[in-house]
């Protein structure tokens, strides 16, 4: 059924003047809108996870990708939803290479879908004696955290299996155990990396279960684009391509989202977890 129009439903049941009558009802069919508002059924109202990669751009890129984590928290926290680091790696001056985060509420994964693609910072950089100017780019990939019938299988034969230790900031070995996990599925070149538990084989199981979402979720890709009559090489293979937003910090302060149009002239305020006016836009327009 249409989400609109199941929210016109439950809307028209919550006008009834007995709808409080059974209560442990009434509180479930309200919990049920406030759900479908924020992000619809299935992989829409689940949780997510969400990964931050620096693009070329050496420092200023890695620094930008830690400004993205902390502006996922800061919208994370505004929503009341949990936030999990499951991966990263760190630079000595506290930027990322790569963060991926595990978030978990209710319409997490339909909210934050609208964020994938190749976000660009514009400022003076922090890392030039010269103060020059620099543009950076941040790849962020959101990925619908999937029930066990709809994950793709992942065969034994087509896996390839990586363990190392757990590292902290700039290298250091904060585990000197072989706990961290890299699973690569062989065929799609899809991989995933896992350090965040204590043990290796419960990090082993995180990783088995983002790399079946993350296959997943291709061969959905895959089938729509051929049912549209697009070419799968083209959607696959140019990610870093085209660029959903822009953060300008100089030589003027502005947002703008590059598929609607949406602008923002407040990037401290976007930057600390103000999105919902740029997913509001972006869900409007069909922006997928």
């Amino acid at each position: 059924m249409d989400t609109d129009k199941r929210l016109e439903e439950i809307e028209a049941q919550m006008a009834a003047p007995d709808f409080w009558a059974d209560k442990d009802a009434a509180q479930k069919l309200v919990r049920k809108y406030q759900q479908l508002k924020e992000g619809g059924e299935g992989h829409e109202g689940g949780g997510a996870t969400l990964a931050i990669l620096a693009g070329a751009g050496g420092d200023d890129a890695e620094d930008f990708a830690a400004m993205l984590a902390g502006m996922y928290r800061g919208y994370a926290g505004k929503k009341g939803w949990s936030v999990k680091t499951l991966d990263d790696n760190q630079n000595p001056q506290g930027g990322y290479r790569s963060i991926l985060f595990e978030i978990d509420g209710a319409g997490a994964y339909g909210r934050l879908k609208h964020e994938a693609g190749v976000h660009r910072l514009v400022r003076i950089s922090p890392f030039n004696a010269q103060s020059k100017r620099q543009t950076s780019f941040a790849l962020v990939e959101v990925l619908p955290k999937l029930a066990p019938n709809e994950k793709a299988d992942l065969k034994p034969d087509e896996i390839e299996i990586q363990f190392a230790k757990s590292g902290g900031a700039g290298g250091q070995n904060v585990n000197k155990r072989e706990t961290a996990v890299r699973i690569t599925h062989t065929p799609s070149n899809l991989s995933v990396h896992v350090s965040s538990e204590r043990s290796q084989a419960a990090n082993k199981e995180k990783a088995l279960e983002l790399l079946a979402a993350k296959l997943f979720t291709k061969q959905e890709e895959d089938a729509k684009a051929v049912k549209e009559g697009r070419s799968i090489a083209k959607t696959t293979a140019n990610e870093w391509g085209s660029q959903i937003r822009s953060y300008v910090l100089h030589p003027y302060k502005m947002v703008k989202d590059h598929r609607t149009g949406h602008e923002s002239g407040n990037p401290d305020k976007v930057l600390a977890g103000d999105l919902d006016d740029f997913i509001d836009a972006a869900s409007a327009g069909g922006v997928q």
